[in-house]
């Protein structure tokens, strides 16, 4: 029996997260959801599955809490429920940065919808950065993006101060285009980037699921699959089931049929 996937974010000021926690985790269990969404003082983060109508209460009571009123939510299927239990956790950051400071509600990089996307990347004055972690990117990326090679997201920061000069130069500065899996990665990434003064940062409206959804195969500059963080382990165009599946001795994504290079050293 197929089931709903629901991946999730939103930046919000909640007082108390844990008074939060509570409700929610007794709707989900409930509704039969498994899955695993944070909960922090900065907001909400998660994927979920479950039965449509059972993600649909989560969504509605998730909407309904402070500052989630526009929470965005990327739609897709399995075929199998992706996920073994049900999570509900507190944590300082609900995508951990390890920078306090910054603050996506304060400041934030300029949204591009999914059909702009392209124009943007294609432009020889911008820069790509692939926010996401290296074994992340080597399932799937976009044309030119430049892979940071990190094995965390808390390790973002401290390579762009390193490579800072050779990513813009000391001319005129290009425009920096980054995107992530659903978007909330890029959108910390470029409130970073603001704050560390550089002035022209975009990042990809929805990230990439939501442009797997919306362009078109034939219009799509993406190679490759989408990596995620679930039983499906990664999606095609039209946010379908993949083709790879994981090593079972180091746990990276590898196609369908093919070894990994962990058994071949």
């Amino acid at each position: 029996m197929s089931c709903t996937v629901a991946a999730l974010y939103r930046f919000a000021r909640f007082e108390d997260p844990a008074a939060l926690r509570a409700p929610l985790l007794t709707l989900a269990d409930a509704q039969g959801i498994k899955g695993t969404l944070i909960l922090a003082r900065e907001g909400i983060n998660g994927t979920i599955a479950g039965s449509a109508d059972g993600i649909a209460a989560i969504i509605a009571h998730i909407r309904a809490m402070p500052g989630c009123a526009d929470l965005d939510a990327k739609y897709s299927t399995a075929t199998e429920m992706p996920f073994g239990r049900l999570k509900v956790r507190l944590k300082r950051e609900i995508v951990t940065m390890g920078q306090p400071d910054i603050d996506p509600l304060a400041s934030v990089g300029t949204y591009v919808a999914p059909h702009d996307w392209n124009a943007l990347i294609s432009d020889p004055d911008t820069i790509v950065i692939d926010t996401r972690n290296d074994y992340e990117v080597a399932v799937g990326t976009f044309p030119g993006a430049i892979n940071p090679e990190t094995r965390s997201f808390r390790e973002f920061p401290a390579w762009f101060r390193r490579e800072r000069e050779r990513l813009l130069g000391n001319g005129k500065q290009p425009k920096v285009a980054m995107f992530c899996t659903g978007g909330i990665r890029c959108e910390k990434s470029t409130a970073f980037l603001k704050a560390e003064g550089v002035e022209e940062v975009y990042h990809l409206k929805g990230g990439i699921l939501r442009y797997l959804e919306d362009v078109p195969a034939e219009q799509s500059l993406w190679q490759g699959e989408c990596f995620v963080f679930d039983e499906r382990v990664a999606l095609g165009h039209g946010l379908t089931e993949g083709e790879h599946v994981l090593c079972k001795s180091c746990g990276r994504a590898i196609p369908a049929g093919e070894s990994c290079a962990c058994t071949r050293n």
